[in-house]
Parts: structure tokens; C-alpha cells; sequence
């Protein structure tokens, strides 16, 4: 005579096999979407990178129009490089009293960010004579900014022309 013990405790096979095979349809349909929530998050950094470096040049010109930062003669007033940006120019002075002039300087960035798209600090810069597709910088006047990445944008569009 064979006594009965219950409900027998685990899982089949076959429930394991189904489930496994959930878990693999479900993490193929998230792996595409995390990928896309990565790139749009370097898009996002990108902007806010172009955007405070920009502003930055912006503010340059302006203080260089307003004649309240050295800048040299030749110069459209706008920034020699990105590096000037950094480590900043000294403010005329204010005074005419004042013996040898203010010591003030006046930095526009931190530092130069990071490129997400490319990984590094190297940007693609334009200057103030060169034409708006110009894939080269003269070096001087630092009028734009754009990422050296060649990819494409979730709306299709190319970085560099952000």
C-alpha cells in the first residue's frame, strides 16, 4: 500500500522552459529601447554641451564689443580657442586712477566638456571667415562649435550640423 505524501513541490519542465522563453521575448523587446534611452540621453548631453560653450563665445563677443576684456587688434573679438574660454582674459581696467591696470581675470567655462558622441574634449570649431560647411578651422576666431561624430540623431538629422 502506497500512501500519498501531497502536492508534489518544484516546477516542470515544461514551466521552466515557457518561462524561460517569456524572459528571453521580453528582455529582446528591451534591450532595442534601452539602447535608444542611452543614445537620446547622449542627445541631451550634447545639446546642453553645444549650448554652454556657445553661450560662453556669446558672452566673449560681447565683453570684447563692449571693450571691457584685452583682446588683440586683429581679432574680430571673438575667443582665439576654446582653451581661452577656460583659463580666461584679463578685464580692462575700470579706472583710469589705477596704476598698472586690474590683475582681474574673467573666465567663461570651467572647462571644456566632454564630446558624449565622441568620447573626448576634442571639438570640431569654426572661425568667423570660414563657410558654414567648412570641414576645417582657421584657427582663429572661434565663431562655432560642432561634435566631430559623424553619426546620425534619433530624428535623422547629423550631429555636427546641431
Amino acid at each position: 500500500m502506497t500512501t500519498y505524501a501531497g502536492p508534489r513541490k518544484g516546477f516542470t519542465l515544461t514551466e521552466v522552459l515557457v518561462t524561460a522563453a517569456i524572459l528571453a521575448i521580453l528582455a529582446g523587446a528591451i534591450l532595442p529601447l534601452a539602447k535608444i534611452a542611452v543614445q537620446r540621453e547622449h542627445e541631451i548631453e550634447l545639446r546642453r554641451s553645444l549650448r554652454l560653450m556657445r553661450e560662453a563665445i556669446d558672452i566673449y563677443k560681447k565683453m570684447a564689443d563692449e571693450k571691457k576684456i584685452e583682446i588683440e587688434s586683429d581679432t574680430d573679438g571673438y575667443p582665439p580657442d576654446l582653451e581661452t574660454l577656460v583659463k580666461g582674459v584679463k578685464l580692462k581696467s575700470e579706472s583710469k586712477d589705477q596704476k598698472g591696470g586690474s590683475d582681474r581675470i574673467i573666465k567663461f567655462l570651467r572647462r571644456v566638456p566632454r564630446d558624449p558622441m565622441t568620447n573626448s574634449t576634442e571639438w570640431g570649431c569654426l572661425s568667423s571667415q570660414d563657410a558654414p560647411d567648412a570641414q576645417s578651422w582657421g584657427e582663429q576666431n572661434l565663431f562655432d562649435v560642432y561634435t566631430k561624430s559623424r553619426a546620425k540623431a534619433l530624428d535623422g538629422t547629423r550631429y555636427r550640423d546641431w
